[in-house]
């Protein structure tokens, strides 16, 4: 492959990573080699989007370690998240009483349920009922009767059941709901309830409209059941090593683990070293430095994402 040149295009004008088990390695950190990576896919004219299962007050901490300042795709693609300026520029949230009924016959198929909810908006918090984890976890806030769970409008619904696993849990949901919600799980024990027609795809389909790229131009990069939309979306679509078995069928290729740094392996192969001097990328989740691009600060585009 010749070496790509700020007159030639880059082979993928935007880099879609999910976060846990794809970008992050299991200690949350990223590795040199990654950033690396992105940094000359940044100069070679590409875009880092970062589309992640998590909502964006749980993911801001991570993207300032990653010095990433542009637009994010949040809460499994119902928030579009501008993290330089720190706000949502649209969001979804789930109709309570249809989400409390669909849960409730859930539960009536499958015995008792453990439940957790994501409240809405940019300071949402993560609430759990007693047992839904054998501790309760550093940031997470406990329900003590079911009916607080909903005291407050919800983004998403977490669900865990003792005696299924995540997949038998999500088909049993999937059945139930009948496309009353959206059903995914992105992890384990992390069966997930969110608005219909929410997904990793509608979200990058979102991204796309405001920032002005295709579904052609973009490259993604996922390892759970709830990123198989976004590589169908993209481009072209990569599994990690480490990935879920349905979304290593359906991906385009499979790259090594995030432990092996598998995102960095692909982006090295995609975006070999520029010729010459080398350009000045900017922090992931801009375009290339100094050269900014308008899309890149989605502030000035706030009516774009409210069609």
């Amino acid at each position: 492959m010749t070496a790509p040149t700020r007159d030639r295009p880059p082979p993928f004008a935007v880099v879609a990573t999910d976060l846990d088990g794809t970008l992050l390695r299991g200690d949350l950190s990223v590795s040199a080699r990654t950033r690396a990576a992105l940094a000359r896919a940044g100069a070679a004219g590409a875009r880092h989007l970062v589309v992640t299962g998590r909502p964006a007050s749980g993911c801001r901490s991570l993207l300032e370690r990653l010095d990433y300042r542009g637009l994010a795709v949040c809460g499994q693609g119902a928030q579009l998240y501008d993290v330089g300026a720190d706000r949502l520029l649209s969001s979804a949230t789930l109709h309570g009483p249809t989400v409390r009924a669909l849960v409730a016959r859930i539960a009536e198929q499958a015995g008792p349920l453990k439940l957790a909810v994501v409240t809405a908006g940019l300071s949402g918090e993560f609430m759990v009922t007693p047992g839904f984890e054998s501790r309760l976890r550093h940031g997470w806030r406990l329900a003590e009767r079911p009916a607080d769970l909903w005291a407050q409008p919800v983004d998403k619904v977490l669900i865990r059941h003792e005696g299924l696993d995540d997949d038998e849990l999500a088909a049993l949901a999937l059945e139930v709901c009948a496309g009353e919600v959206t059903v995914t799980h992105s992890g384990e024990g992390l069966v997930e309830l969110l608005p219909a027609g929410v997904s990793k795809a509608s979200g990058l389909a979102a991204a796309a409209a405001l920032l002005g790229f295709k579904s052609a131009d973009t490259i993604a990069f996922g390892d759970m059941p709830n990123d198989i939309p976004m590589l169908e979306w993209a481009g072209h679509g990569v599994a990690m090593g480490n990935a879920h078995a349905e979304l290593r069928r359906r991906a385009d290729e499979t790259a090594p683990s995030n432990e092996e740094d598998g995102v960095a392996v692909v982006l090295e192969r995609l975006f070999p070293p520029a010729a010459g001097p080398p350009a000045t990328a900017g922090p992931a989740g801009d375009g290339p430095a100094p050269a900014r691009p308008t899309a890149d600060r989605p502030e000035s585009r706030t009516d774009a994402a409210h069609p």
